[in-house]
């Protein structure tokens, strides 16, 4: 009897993700905290008014909405669908009444302190916490209650039913938030494919239209270029203009280049190299134009890892993502590179001391046209991530205003290519 009563409270529990998932997903409204707090909270109070009652107990899966409002809705609906359930349970009074509020804030804490560590977890790590922590409330109960029938004999009798009802009550609970878990899981992911599907589309179109522009753009640049170098030196009268007319070209020409890397990475030469060896050249190469800024430059690697790719394209990768860390730090401040191996993959982590960035400017970084500095196009960025991305790797930002910026660059040990080499 009591497994189709509580398949009832597994229908309750479920509603809100498939609310979600189903109809107001791609709505600003369904992103609100505020909202999934008002639909677990609606869950957590209908899964105790239809609780289940017998063996002198009251059976639900009350607090498993308020564990997933914590975890996928965030702290502020965690609190709102603690309340709505505390409302709630007040509103049903009872003598155990203040045995309530002594689980309720119990089974919030630990959900409640697990949040960050929760979202720096990956997926699979994710739904295996959702369960442990997801029984917390539960075994915060039943060490409730049997301090209670401590204190007060005969309140309960522990019999066999009893054990009997424990046990089918903790599988249906671990059940319901393993199907609940996995159906969030669905939902990020299938966001988080949309979002970089529409992330592609943009990306191929911009490339698109930049390899086209470039093409047309660099012949007549081309063109320009061999005259005046022919010019230079019949002209004495505008002799000082010409290294400044040649260098602007030369410019124009490399802005051109960034354009058409940025449209499709050309691979040129790959070759097998050290990476340590990569990572103390470009220390070595930088150092100077990071003293020149005041600022100072180190390098340390724990690793002795030999990829096969492009060098000079990985390299300029790098360079790119350096000089945007030393031109982000004032006078005095540092630039760290360090190099380690993190299993199938060898990871750069290079720090700096600057200025940092909000959340808003974070989630623009790579962005074309994006740029921190008065004069960037943003340009540099995006193509360093481009060329990394075609090597099968990745580049992670996480900034603090303030405190600085840290960049990792992620690369496979074996190279998975976007682009055939040409």
């Amino acid at each position: 009897m009591i497994v189709e009563k509580l398949l009832l409270h597994v229908l309750i529990v479920l509603v809100p993700v498939l609310i979600y998932s189903l109809m107001i997903e791609n709505r600003k409204i369904g992103k609100s905290p505020y909202f999934l707090g008002f639909l677990y909270g609606a869950s957590a109070s209908l899964s105790m008014y239809f609780a289940y009652y017998d063996a002198s107990l009251y059976w639900d899966l009350r607090y498993v909405p308020v564990v997933l409002a914590f975890f996928y809705g965030g702290p502020i609906s965690g609190i709102i669908t603690i309340t709505a359930l505390m409302i709630t349970r007040t509103s049903m009074g009872g003598e155990t009444l203040f045995l309530a509020y002594i689980t309720a804030v119990l089974s919030c804490a630990v959900p409640y302190l697990m949040y960050n560590y929760f979202w720096k977890s990956p997926p699979k790590k994710r739904i295996s916490l959702s369960i442990i922590i997801g029984s917390w409330p539960a075994f915060v109960q039943l060490i409730i209650l049997l301090i209670y029938l401590y204190f007060n004999k005969g309140f309960v009798e522990l019999n066999q039913k009893l054990l009997l009802y424990i046990t089918v009550f903790g599988m249906i609970q671990i059940i319901t938030v393993v199907l609940t878990a996995i159906l969030n899981e669905a939902v990020i992911e299938r966001n988080l494919m949309k979002d970089e599907i529409r992330r592609s589309e943009k990306q191929h179109t911009l490339g698109e239209l930049a390899a086209s522009i470039a093409h047309e753009v660099r012949n007549p640049l081309t063109v320009v270029k061999g005259f005046l170098q022919l010019m230079e030196g019949e002209d004495e009268r505008h002799k000082n203009y010409y290294p400044l007319i040649l260098s602007e070209l030369g410019r124009a020409e490399n802005i051109i280049s960034d354009y058409l890397n940025f449209a499709k990475p050309e691979f040129k030469k790959i070759e097998s190299f050290s990476l340590p060896l990569l990572v103390m050249e470009l220390s070595i190469l930088l150092n100077p134009y990071a003293l020149k800024e005041g600022i100072s430059l180190t390098h340390t690697i724990e690793s002795d890892a030999v990829i096969t790719t492009d060098r000079n394209q990985l390299k300029q990768a790098l360079i790119n993502i350096l000089k945007n860390a030393v031109e982000a730090t004032p006078k005095e401040g540092r630039v760290s590179i360090k190099l380690i191996e993190d299993g199938e993959h060898v990871k750069m982590i290079i720090r700096d001391t600057g200025k940092g960035m909000t959340k808003e400017q974070l989630s623009r970084v790579g962005s074309l046209f994006f740029s921190t500095k008065e004069k960037g196009t943003g340009l540099g960025t995006m193509v360093s991530a481009r060329i990394i991305e075609s090597m099968g790797g990745r580049v992670d930002y996480t900034s603090k205003l303030g405190k600085g910026t840290k960049v990792s660059v992620t690369i496979p040990l074996k190279m998975m290519f976007d682009e055939q080499p040409v």
